[in-house]
């Protein structure tokens, strides 16, 4: 590999030919502040704050596109860089709301955050014409407030080279452009899947998840409802990160006493009907693979996903699983078998999911959600509002103790834990499907075939005397390139999973941030460690599964089963 050496700060650097002057610097531990950076993403050198002078060039230079070159001596911190940057920072902040007290990514903002660290004390240049522009905010998952844009276009490059859905684009000219949709629709009128990916990297609060803590507070304090929880598979390994505890770490006991602490009557765990949902869904492709069924199934576990299927593919409908996700299993099965065992009214229990997902949001209010009689899902906190809401509530958390999930929507498995990272639902269903298939309790449980990082993975696989191709893809713009190959039929597989996002829910639009691939790789293998921590790690041998069934569903794909569990997707037209 071809290597220059530089100076940068007087310290010898080495880098690779193609590297930038930020990379080289960022690689040798020199800090330089970025804001339309992201490590993931193209770079763009629109903000111009990386500036610094490098021999050779006449200008200050944006470190994060400018090349290294052999012998190039780069300075980082001379006194024109700094008053540069201040300078960036000064005009950005001129145009930009004060109400850094009370907005929502206050502590957590890109900007604020530069502007301490350069010291920026005043503004020289308030009292201009500023943006004004009204909130988008008539989706249930995703707020857009472009008076706090930037102009960074990290949301326009996630959103095109992550995900490939092109919603963002710059528009209008000068002090007057702007991050549009097209025609400057909302949201939830163009084809915008609600994945949060936009949100994950936006610097400041021009793209956040909308807020529902109020509504969580409200359920809390009314004495007249029973609140319950559910917990889904990757909030355990990412929580810890916003309340201070480093990076991939399992907060799963704290996460059930701080949520017991809040007030919430039950805590109970989405990783009991993600075991549930591997039932079904197993069942199904069983039914499909031996009855001539339409394949390869594809799963339906991820909304961003499913939004951008009845999008973009309608045609392709019929691959889906009907089996709902587990969050809103589990939501039909509280206010159902939960609620009878209990003795409670049904509409007296208030249904609150904590999910690493902002489209769970959207996912919740689809109006086939209510098999229960009810919305079968009331309320959908991300990982980040449950972080507030831990905040606000002022608990220390890392000194609550160690706890356990209510019963009887609290046993799980090995297998529905690892639903949070890419591959974890193929890996969860090829352990029942293996057994119910062959009718023996077999030896292999790890399908490590089906584990990685790529975008796409494939395996065929010894299932009874059958090989079965399977495929696992994440990120809708990988899901795009598949759905392309099935609808021309260029492909053997019988199974297909699909998570919109990149790692699937460890890197969900709802998680901590920042999020890159070290983060995402810390998450994905402390979900593998839980799963090897289980007693018992398949599915169809959770005891409180095995109850549902014989005492009140009856048998996988039974006809109370299909009534509760399964749904119908449908073509979404917007504009």
């Amino acid at each position: 590999m071809d290597m220059v050496t530089l100076t940068i700060n007087g310290q010898t650097v080495k880098a690779k030919k193609t590297s930038t002057v930020l990379e080289a610097a960022r690689a040798a531990g020199i800090y330089i502040p970025t804001l339309c950076y992201h490590p993931e993403l193209s770079h763009e050198g629109a903000c111009r704050l990386c500036v610094v002078e490098a021999s050779g060039a006449r200008t200050l230079v944006a470190s994060c596109v400018y090349p290294v070159a052999e012998g190039m001596i780069v300075e980082t911190n001379t006194p024109k860089v700094r008053e540069a940057r201040k300078l960036v920072v000064e005009l950005l902040l001129a145009n930009h709301p004060k109400d850094c007290l009370s907005c929502q990514k206050s502590m957590d903002c890109e900007l604020q955050t530069i502007a301490a660290e350069l010291g920026v004390r005043k503004i020289r240049f308030a009292g201009g014409e500023m943006k004004a522009h009204t909130i988008d905010a008539g989706n249930p998952s995703l707020v857009r407030d472009q008076e706090k844009c930037i102009l960074c276009g990290r949301c326009i490059r996630a959103c095109s080279e992550i995900q490939g859905m092109d919603v963002y684009s710059f528009a209008g000219r000068g002090f007057h452009t702007i991050v549009s949709t097209a025609f400057e629709q909302g949201l939830e009128k163009v084809a915008c899947t609600y994945c949060g990916q936009c949100a994950s990297v936006c610097p400041t609060a021009a793209i956040v998840e909308k807020d529902d803590t109020d509504k969580a507070w409200a359920a809390l304090a009314d004495k007249t409802k029973h609140v319950v929880v559910q917990t889904a598979p990757s909030v355990r390994v990412a929580l810890g990160e916003e309340l201070g505890i480093p990076v991939g770490e399992i907060v799963t006991g704290k996460m059930v006493a701080a949520l017991r602490r809040l007030g919430f009557d039950k805590v109970f765990d989405t990783n009991f009907s993600a075991d549930l949902t591997i039932m079904e869904e197993g069942h199904e492709f069983i039914d499909r693979l031996t009855n001539g069924g339409v394949l390869p199934m594809i799963t339906s576990c991820s909304p961003g996903w499913v939004n951008m299927i009845e999008l973009k593919y309608p045609e392709l409908l019929p691959h889906l699983s009907t089996a709902k996700s587990p969050q809103q299993m589990f939501g039909a099965v509280a206010k159902t078998y939960y609620a009878e065992r209990a003795g409670i009214d049904a509409k007296d229990i208030v249904s609150v999911s904590i999910m690493p997902c902002t489209a769970k949001k959207a996912e919740a209010v689809r109006p086939e959600m209510n098999s229960s009689g009810y919305q079968d899902v009331d309320i959908v906190l991300t990982t980040r509002e449950l972080g507030r809401m831990i905040r606000e509530f002022g608990l220390d958390f890392a000194s609550l103790p160690e706890e356990d999930f209510d019963s009887p929507l609290g046993k799980s498995t090995g297998a529905s834990v690892i639903f949070g990272t890419t591959g974890g639902v193929m890996e969860a269903a090829l352990r029942t499907v293996a057994d119910v298939v062959t009718g023996q309790n077999l030896q292999q449980i790890e399908y490590k075939a089906v584990r990685g990082m790529e975008t796409v993975r494939e395996a065929t696989l010894k299932i009874g005397d059958s090989e079965v191709k399977v495929a696992v893809v994440h990120t809708l713009k990988a899901a795009k390139a598949m759905m392309e190959r099935v609808k021309k039929g260029e492909t053997e597989y019988k199974f297909i999973e699909v998570m919109a996002c990149p790692g699937g829910c460890i890197g969900g639009g709802g998680q901590p941030v920042p999020v890159d691939a070290d983060v995402r790789r810390a998450r994905r293998d402390a979900l593998f460690t839980c799963d090897e921590a289980c007693s018992l790690r398949k599915s169809h041998e959770n005891p409180e599964i095995i109850e549902l069934y014989s005492t009140w569903l009856g048998k996988p794909l039974g006809e109370k089963a299909h009534h509760l569990l399964h749904t119908k997707y449908n073509q979404q037209k917007r504009n």
